[in-house]
C-alpha cells in the first residue's frame, strides 16, 4: 500500500482521503491494520448501542410511511435484497422501499439506474438516506456495522468479484449502512465507477480507526442534512 507518510510534508487526513479518491489505483489490496481487536470490539459495542438508540426514530418514519405510502408510493413498506456481505457471504438488506415496485430485478451489473420508478417521496427518501434506516435491524443482527463497504446487490457483486481487481478484498470486513464511498465519491453505478469505490474502501479497511470513522461519521451527517444521498 501506498504510505502517504513517506513524504516530507505529512498530509492531513482529509488530504489523504482526496488523494484516494484522485488516485484510487495506488490501493490495490486490502491489507487490515494488526492488532486492531480493541478497535473492533468498541466499533462492534457503538454498533449495537447507537443502533438500539435509533430504533425509536426507525419505528416513527416507519408510520409515517405507511401513512403516505398509499397516497405517494403504492405497495409494500420494506425492499428485502440478498447483497453480498463479509467474507463474500450472502445476506438479505432491509430498506424502505424507494421505486415503484417491480416484478423482478432486470437491471444488469453495469447498466444505468432505473431512475424513472422512483417518485418524490422516494427520491426524498434517498437523498437523506432515510430509506437506509432498517439496515439498523442487519446491524443488530451483525449482517453489517455502521461504517464500512456499501453492500452489493449479490448477482452483480458475484460478476463484480471476477471482473474488478481488489473487489472480493472489500468483503474481510462487515460492509457499512454508510462508508468512505459513499460519502467521498456518492453512488456508483457500473464497472468502471465500482472500481473507483474498491479503492477507497481498500483505503478504509487498511486504516481503520476511531478517526477514520469519526470522518465518515460526519460526512454521513453533512449528506443526510444536506440531502446529498443518491437521486
Amino acid at each position: 500500500m501506498f504510505d502517504f507518510r513517506h513524504h516530507e510534508v505529512e498530509l492531513s487526513l482529509e488530504e489523504e482521503i482526496e488523494m484516494v479518491v484522485a488516485r484510487p489505483a495506488m490501493f490495490s489490496k486490502a491489507e487490515p491494520v494488526q492488532g486492531i481487536d480493541g478497535f473492533a470490539i468498541a466499533k462492534r459495542l457503538f454498533d449495537i448501542v447507537f443502533s438500539l438508540l435509533l430504533l425509536p426514530v426507525l419505528a416513527v418514519l416507519a408510520v409515517v410511511l405507511l401513512i403516505l405510502n398509499p397516497f405517494m408510493n403504492k405497495g409494500k413498506l420494506f425492499y428485502l435484497q440478498i447483497r453480498m456481505g463479509k467474507d463474500c457471504k450472502a445476506f438479505v438488506a432491509i430498506k424502505f422501499r424507494s421505486m415503484e415496485e417491480a416484478g423482478k430485478i432486470t437491471r444488469g451489473a453495469d447498466d444505468p439506474l432505473e431512475k424513472h420508478r422512483i417518485n418524490w417521496l422516494g427520491r426524498m427518501l434517498r437523498k437523506s438516506r432515510f430509506d437506509e434506516l432498517p439496515q439498523l435491524i442487519n446491524v443488530l443482527k451483525g449482517d453489517m456495522s455502521l461504517i464500512g463497504p456499501r453492500p452489493d446487490y449479490f448477482h452483480h457483486a458475484r460478476r463484480f468479484v471476477k471482473n474488478i481487481p481488489g473487489y472480493r478484498d472489500r468483503h474481510a470486513v462487515r460492509p457499512g449502512i454508510s462508508g468512505l464511498a459513499q460519502t467521498e465519491i456518492g453512488y456508483v453505478e457500473g464497472y468502471e465507477a465500482t472500481r473507483t469505490k474498491v479503492q477507497a474502501d481498500i483505503y478504509y479497511i487498511n486504516n481503520a480507526s476511531l478517526k477514520l470513522d469519526t470522518w465518515i461519521f460526519y460526512r454521513t451527517l453533512v449528506t443526510v442534512f444536506c440531502l446529498k444521498g443518491a437521486d
